[in-house]
């Protein structure tokens, strides 16, 4: 027993005695941590970095793939449009005068109709007095130039964009019949098929002449093709 006690106080006195040892193993363990701190804290630094940048980068979008820019058509001088095209017929061009001052008889409509990464233009050429159209035409721009994709020049005829189908109404007169007060319409839809545009519906109204002669009557027909 006293043995024990004796190899007992013994441990204690090495151990006080070796101290000393026990304070290099700490510092060793110390250096070791920081180390490994300094490692830890290096790769985290380094990883850190591209981590804040990306969602960032991402984050702005480029002023190219603005939807508002997209969007923005491109004007046209519509006039010089009609009178350069050689397949506008020679009376409209002829006709295709200011109404006052520099006012010219044309509606301009721009959308989309053909697919392309451009708007397309729709004018329409009509008369100073009564606003009668007397041609319409569709030009898509074609690497900055416009070509004639479609023509009407049956008076009096109007066509309009309708959710991307080109829609041209022809006014019906029968004898008798004032420019005013037309007997019926014709309204054809066309889609662009690619190359052309394709006949999509016919609707034919008939107006009454009972009530100001612009009323249309209750029975149309639809025809397709």
């Amino acid at each position: 027993m006293r043995g024990l006690g004796i190899r007992a106080s013994r441990s204690v006195e090495v151990l006080k005695a070796g101290s000393p040892v026990i304070a290099g193993f700490a510092a060793l363990g110390l250096l070791a941590a920081l180390l490994v701190g300094c490692s830890a804290g290096g790769t985290g630094a380094r990883d850190e970095g591209p981590a804040r940048t990306a969602p960032v980068a991402s984050a702005v979008p480029s002023p190219a793939a603005s939807p508002v820019a997209s969007a923005t058509p491109k004007t046209v001088n519509a006039v010089r449009l009609v009178k350069d095209d050689p397949k506008v017929s020679t009376d409209i061009k002829r006709d295709l005068k200011p109404c006052v001052a520099d006012e010219y008889p044309v509606d301009v409509s721009y959308g989309t109709l053909t697919g392309g990464p451009a708007n397309d233009v729709v004018v329409n050429v009509m008369t100073c007095g009564d606003a009668v159209g007397i041609g319409t035409y569709v030009y898509r721009d074609e690497d900055g130039t416009y070509r004639n994709v479609f023509q009407a020049e049956e008076p009096p005829v109007y066509a309009e964009i309708d959710r991307g189908d080109l829609v041209v109404t022809k006014q019906v007169y029968e004898k008798g019949d004032s420019v005013a007060s037309p007997s019926g319409e014709e309204v054809v839809t066309y889609r662009w098929d690619g190359d052309r545009f394709a006949q999509q519906g016919r609707i034919h109204n008939d107006y009454s002449h009972a009530v100001g002669g612009d009323s249309p009557a209750p029975a149309a027909t639809d025809d397709a093709g």
